[in-house]
Order: C-alpha cells, then structure tokens, then sequence
C-alpha cells in the first residue's frame, strides 16, 4: 500500500487520519481510508477471533469490524458520542476498525516520522510503524497491513466474501 505523500515547498509530508484509543494519538495513512462513520449496530459472528466485534452493511458489502483496545491490550471500550468506525482498505479488503474519535485530518513532514524504539517494540508490535512529532504530541503511526497476522487476515477474508453466515436482514451503514 503507497502512503499517501505530497511534497510541499521542498518538504516531502505525509496525510494522516489522527484518532483517539486509550487516551492516546494514532495515526494512519489517509489514504488506505475509505470512510469514517458513527457508531452502529454491529452484527456478532460465531467463533470470531476475541477483537474481531462483527461485521456491518457499508453499501452492500459485508465489512469486519475489530476493535483496536482489544487487539492492543488496552481494555474496554465504551462507546461514546465521538466513537466511530473508521473503514480502511488493505489488501485483504475493506476492515472496519472502531476507535474513541477521530481528531483530525493531519499533514506531516516525514522527518517529524522516527521509527519505533526497540525498547518498545516486540514480535507483537510489528503493526507499529513509528512515532510522528506533532506540536507538543506524540503520534503513533500504524500500518494497517500489519495488524492481523496473515491467518487473522485470511479469517477476516473469509468473513467479508460471506463465507460466514450473516443475517440477511443487517441494516446498512451510513457515512458520517
């Protein structure tokens, strides 16, 4: 997936979506967003992995929803007014990932971009992509390409060409 970049006065930048999880600042490529909407009413599937929340109707496609906080380790999550479902594209198609709020649309330059420390990166934290320099935050960068393994990916797969069953009569979603 290319990172959405453009180059402004000289100074190469990359797009980001910027969101809330946990109380932190995440950030992801603007262009592996399709879309972001609220919060809805989510359809379980049997046997899911324990992140993997369901799957929604976004225009007639059947798109899995994980929720990052579990994925992450970071706890429950309790849904708010500013929640939403942020609809991103990877190469094993369209995954709904839920998150707090979405903050902003962000320019950054990529030398503000410096790669995750080793102190607190791990096998697990592959999906870490680095840490962005914003003002007075911190950013944490993500690549969405890593955050399931391949069998999570394949599994997700499976649920969005509707080889698991899905109620028919699952309501579809409508963008913010």
């Amino acid at each position: 997936m290319a990172i959405a970049q453009e180059v402004t006065s000289g100074v190469e930048e990359e797009q980001l979506v910027v969101f809330e999880l946990a109380g932190e600042s995440y950030g992801v490529d603007i262009g592996a967003v399709n879309t972001i909407i609220r919060m809805q009413r989510i359809t379980h599937v049997p046997r899911a992995p324990v992140f993997v929340e369901g799957v929604i109707n976004l225009r007639g496609s059947i798109v899995p929803v994980i929720d990052l906080r579990k994925r992450f380790g970071l706890g429950t999550f309790e849904e708010s007014k500013a929640s939403r479902i942020v609809v991103t594209e990877t190469k094993s198609g369209l995954m709904g990932i839920i998150v707090d709020a979405v903050t902003e649309t962000a320019s950054l330059p990529t030398d503000a971009i410096e790669p995750p420390s080793s102190l607190v990166t791990t096998a697990d934290s592959h999906y870490l992509r680095g840490v962005a320099k914003m003002d007075e935050r911190l950013i944490i960068l993500l690549n969405l390409e890593s955050i399931l393994t391949e069998s999570e990916s394949d599994e997700l797969a499976d649920i969005s060409a509707g080889e698991v069953e899905v109620p028919a009569e699952m309501p579809a979603a409508a963008p913010v």
